[in-house]
C-alpha cells in the first residue's frame, strides 16, 4: 500500500523539486522511505511513497523492466500476482522482485493494459511509463477501492492518490467547484465525477488509461454484468457463496508483515473474521454510544480464541480530531462512520500493518433495507410480493396510483415493490428509519445556500445515466448497481482508504473482489432479499463459521452518538462558532443554519444529519480554502505511533 503521483508539463523546468514537494504531501501513505523513489525526464516526473507489505527489502518502486525502457509505480496488491508470475517467467521474462507490483510491469509488455486488467485480482491504482511510446498509462480497480484523480488544465496533466499533492505544482489553479457542494448537502459525499476542486477528476473504477502529446484517452475494461443463474440451487447457492467467500479471505492474508481485522457485532465483519482467525480483532465504542458494539464484538472474539482490542471514544476526542480526519479525506465526507473508523485505524496501526474489513458485503449481497425491506408487517410482505409478480406495465400504473395515497402503514413498501427504482429509488441519501431523519431535500439544501451556489441537481437525477445501463435487470440489482457507483464509490471506499492511509495501515476488503462479484451479481434477488431478511443466502453460508443465529444480527456498523453531541451544550457552542463566522455567510444563509442548528439543540426537530453535514462541510473548506499552509503544517505528519517505529526503526 503506496501513494503515487505524476505530471506532464513542460513549462515546469526543475521537475524533480516539484515531484519531491508533491510526494510529501503523501508521506502517510508510505513511510518508508527507503522503498521510495521518482522518475524525471523531459515529458514526465513520476513519484512514489512506500508502505512496504510484500517483498520488504526489494520492491523499490519505480520498477523498471528488463531494458529500463518501462516503468512503474503501483498503490495497491495483487492477489493472484504469484501465479501471474509463474506465466510470465515462462513466457520469458526476468524478474528482479518478489513484489507483486512487477507482475503489472511486465503484464503490460506481455498482454497490453487490457488483457493484464482482464487477468488480475486486487485492489490498485498503478502508472506506467513507456519511453518507447512517450506515453503514459494508468489503471483503477473493479469497485474503486485505491483513489486515483486526475487534473488536465492548459499544458498541466496531473494524476494521482491525493488531490492534497495536487497543490503543491506549480500551475495547479485551485478553485472550488461550486456545483458539487449541493449534491454533498443531499447525500452526506459528493456525488458528481468532477471533485470539490475545479477540474480535478475521480478516475472512474474498472478502466484504465493513456496519455500521449496532451490527449487523454479512457477505456473502460470491467463493469458489474447482472446475469442471472436460475439453474442453481439455494443450497448451492449459499456453499458458492462460502467458498468464494474463503478463497477470497485467503488470498487477502498474503503478506510479509502482521495481518489483523475490524471486528463489529454485524455479519460481514464477523464472517471476515471467523474465516481469516487472525490472532488480532480490533473494535471500537462510544462513552455514551445508543449501543454497545464491542462487548457482542468480543463476545465472538473470545468464541474462537482471538486476542480482542478495543477503544472506547469521547466526544472531546472526536471533536478535537475531526478536523485532521477531513483534511485527510481531500473532499469533505460527513459520514458519522468516518469518526470510529479513524480510531479503530489508530488502534490497529499499534499491532498490525493489514486489517481485513467487510465494506461490499451490502452492495454486492442486498444488505440494505432500502432495497425493499420497508415493513416488519408479513401480510404487507406477501402481498407485495404478490404485486411485484404483475406484468410490469400494470404493477408501474398500480405504483402511480399509491404514490397519489394518502400516508398509510405500508405504503412505502407496497410503493417501492410496484415502482421502476428509477423512480424513486435515492440510495442512502433517504433512510426509511423514524430514528434516522433524512439529509437534505434537492428544495430544502437550495434554500439555504446563496444563489450561487444553488442548481437544479437531484439525487434521482444523477443517478439516471447508470440507471439506464441496467434498466433490464431486477429491481434490487439496478438498486445495487446505483449503489457500487455512488455510496461505495464516492463515500465508503473513499473513507476507508483516506482513513486508513492517514495511519499507515493497508485495510482489505476481501468482498470486493471480482470474483465474489461476479458470483453476487448472478444470484437471483429472491435469494439474497425476501420475507425472511436481507442478504438471506449470505447470511446462511456466514453462519456455518458463526455462532448459532449470530449471522442474524441487525446491521449497526459501530453506530456514532451524533443526535447526543449536538444537543450537548459545549458541543453545540462548537458548531455554532463555525457557523458564526464571517466568510460562512458568502456560502450558505447564515441566519437560516444558525436557526437550524438552535431548532436541533432545542429538540423542536431532529436536524441532526442536516447540520452535520453543514458543520462537515465548513470544518473541510476552512482547511482547504480558508487556512491551508496552517493545515499543512498541523495535519501533514506521520501518525505519532507510526513515528515512534520510525523512530525505533522497526516500522514495516
Amino acid at each position: 500500500m503506496c501513494g503515487i503521483i505524476a505530471f506532464s508539463d513542460p513549462t515546469v523546468a526543475d521537475k524533480e523539486t516539484t515531484i519531491k514537494s508533491m510526494m510529501k504531501m503523501i508521506q502517510h501513505r508510505g513511510p518508508n522511505i527507503k522503498g521510495s523513489g521518482l522518475y524525471t525526464n523531459d515529458t514526465v516526473a513520476m513519484g512514489f511513497r512506500r508502505l512496504s507489505v510484500i517483498d520488504l527489502k526489494g520492491g523499490k518502486q519505480p520498477i523498471y523492466n528488463e531494458d529500463q525502457s518501462i516503468l512503474i509505480t503501483f498503490n495497491g496488491e495483487i492477489y493472484n500476482y504469484q501465479k501471474l508470475r509463474d506465466e510470465l517467467i515462462a513466457a520469458g521474462h526476468t524478474f528482479t522482485t518478489q513484489a507483486d507490483t512487477e507482475v503489472l510491469l511486465h503484464g503490460y509488455e506481455e498482454w497490453g493494459m487490457d488483457g493484464t486488467l482482464q487477468r488480475v485480482r486486487g485492489m490498485f491504482a498503478y502508472l506506467i511509463w513507456d519511453n518507447n511510446k512517450q506515453t503514459l498509462y494508468g489503471a483503477r480497480d473493479f469497485f474503486g477501492i485505491k483513489p486515483l484523480y486526475y487534473y488536465q488544465k492548459d499544458e498541466t496533466f496531473i494524476v494521482g492518490s491525493e488531490i492534497k499533492t495536487f497543490l503543491k505544482h506549480p500551475h495547479f489553479q485551485k478553485e472550488l467547484n461550486q456545483e458539487a457542494l449541493k449534491p454533498f448537502l443531499m447525500n452526506q459525499y459528493n456525488d458528481l465525477d468532477e471533485t470539490f476542486f475545479k477540474n480535478v477528476y475521480k478516475f472512474p473504477a474498472g478502466h484504465w488509461f493513456e496519455f500521449h502529446n496532451q490527449d487523454l484517452q479512457i477505456h473502460q475494461y470491467w463493469d458489474a454484468n447482472y446475469r442471472i443463474n436460475h439453474q442453481r440451487s439455494l443450497q448451492q447457492t449459499i456453499d458458492e457463496i462460502d467458498q468464494t467467500v474463503k478463497d477470497s479471505v485467503k488470498l487477502h492474508h498474503i503478506a510479509d508483515v502482521p495481518v489483523g481485522s475490524f471486528l463489529s457485532e454485524g455479519v460481514d465483519s464477523s464472517y471476515v473474521t471467523a474465516v481469516l482467525h487472525p490472532q488480532e480483532v480490533f473494535s471500537v465504542n462510544f462513552d455514551n454510544g445508543p449501543y454497545d458494539e464491542a462487548s457482542v464484538a468480543k463476545e465472538l472474539a473470545d468464541k474462537e480464541g482471538l486476542h480482542f482490542n478495543e477503544a472506547t471514544v469521547n466526544g472531546d476526542e472526536a471533536f478535537a480530531d475531526f478536523a485532521e480526519m477531513q483534511y485527510h479525506l481531500d473532499e469533505p465526507d460527513s459520514n458519522p462512520s468516518v469518526i470510529p473508523l479513524w480510531y479503530l485505524c489508530r488502534l490497529a496501526r499499534k499491532k498490525v500493518t493489514v486489517a481485513l474489513s467487510g465494506e461490499g458485503a451490502d452492495e454486492l449481497f442486498a444488505g440494505y433495507v432500502n432495497y425493499g425491506m420497508h415493513t416488519k408487517n408479513t401480510v404487507v410482505k406477501v402481498f407485495a410480493d404478490g404485486l411485484h409478480k404483475l406484468p410490469k406495465g400494470i404493477r408501474y400504473h398500480l405504483a402511480k396510483n399509491l404514490q397519489k395515497c394518502p400516508d398509510f402503514p405500508g405504503k412505502v413498501h407496497l410503493y417501492s415493490q410496484t415502482a421502476q427504482p428509477s423512480e424513486y429509488y435515492v440510495g442512502e441519501s433517504l433512510i426509511y428509519d423514524p430514528d434516522q431523519p433524512t439529509i437534505f431535500t434537492s428544495k430544502q439544501a437550495n434554500d439555504v445556500l446563496q444563489p450561487q451556489y444553488q442548481n437544479d441537481l437531484t439525487v434521482q437525477g444523477i443517478y439516471q445515466k447508470d440507471f439506464a445501463k441496467v434498466k433490464e435487470a431486477e429491481d434490487v440489482k439496478q438498486m445495487q448497481y446505483i449503489d457500487l457507483h455512488h455510496f461505495m464509490f464516492n463515500d465508503i471506499l473513499q473513507k476507508a482508504d483516506k482513513i486508513s492511509m492517514a495511519h499507515s495501515l493497508e485495510l482489505r476488503v476481501p468482498f470486493l473482489d471480482r470474483k465474489v462479484a461476479e458470483l453476487a451479481n448472478s444470484i437471483p434477488s429472491k435469494m439474497l432479499i425476501n420475507n425472511h431478511d436481507t442478504k438471506y443466502a449470505f447470511r446462511k453460508a456466514a453462519n456455518r463459521h458463526l455462532p448459532a443465529d449470530w449471522a442474524k444480527r441487525p446491521k449497526l456498523g459501530f453506530p456514532v452518538p451524533i443526535k447526543t453531541w449536538l444537543q450537548e451544550d459545549k458541543y453545540y457552542q462548537k458548531v455554532k462558532d463555525l457557523f458564526s463566522e464571517d466568510w460562512v455567510n458568502q456560502i450558505f444563509d447564515q441566519t437560516k443554519i444558525l436557526q437550524l442548528l438552535d431548532d436541533n439543540y432545542s429538540g423542536k426537530i431532529d436536524g441532526r444529519r442536516q447540520v452535520w453535514n453543514i458543520f462537515t462541510f465548513l470544518t473541510w473548506y476552512k482547511l482547504y480554502f480558508v487556512d491551508f499552509d496552517a493545515t499543512v503544517q498541523k495535519y501533514e505528519h506521520l501518525q505519532p505511533d507510526v513515528q515512534q517505529f520510525m523512530d525505533n526503526g522497526t516500522l514495516v
